[in-house]
């Protein structure tokens, strides 16, 4: 892939053995990593994550086997630089029992560093500048849905949001002066099950 072609969006992942295989914390820190700041070898984004360059190029080259990173041109060795080859991914367990249990265990993975990131901001908010402190928002609702309209005001969110902010992940260019990394988390998941009265979950 030509280093001006546009990096492809969402990667729909479905099969276990890909999930098994994403499923350790360093390869999702060197994709956190690649997303945020874009190329690095393995020596920089060893200094990123606080692993060894050694440890990072066998990882690399592991998520490089199952497709999601490459090599972005130029150097050699460990002064190769990598970058992801999309943006994004969604897992879809699409019914399989094997790809269920490794959609559990990758999803799980993912979401507590999300939250050890949450944690840390909340611990550590005080020392953020004001605009910062105010610029932050965090908001529970609460709603009736059904299944199907709770699928579309997931892909309603997920349209707005990427489309507005998505470019600027992949062309620095477009960033605008002061802005920063940001992470937004959104849970939307029923809280109880359908009562007989309230009809069948599907």
């Amino acid at each position: 892939m030509p280093l001006d072609e546009p990096v492809p969006e969402l990667r729909r992942i479905t099969d276990a053995r890909t999930m098994r295989a994403l499923s350790h914390p360093v390869r999702i820190a060197i994709i956190e990593a690649l997303t945020i700041d874009g190329p690095m070898t393995a020596t920089e984004v060893g200094d990123y994550i606080g692993e060894s360059p050694t440890t990072c190029s066998f990882h690399l080259r592991q998520l490089a086997k199952y497709g999601f990173v490459e090599e972005a041109g130029g150097g050699k060795g460990r002064a190769r630089p990598w970058r992801m080859k999309s943006i994004g991914m969604s897992l879809e367990a699409d019914g399989d029992p094997e790809s269920e249990i490794a959609q559990q265990a990758l999803g799980q993975l993912i979401r507590d560093r999300s939250l050890a990131r949450y944690r840390q901001w909340l611990e550590t908010r005080s020392s953020y500048p004001e605009e910062w402190r105010d610029a932050s928002h965090d908001s529970e609702y609460g709603f009736y849905l059904t299944a199907e309209e709770l699928k579309q005001l997931g892909a309603e969110l997920s349209d707005m949001l990427l489309a507005r902010y998505r470019d600027r992940i992949t062309d620095p260019s477009l960033r605008p002066p002061g802005s920063v990394p940001v992470e937004m988390l959104v849970f939307a998941y029923p809280i109880r099950p359908n009562t007989p009265d309230q009809g069948e979950v599907d």
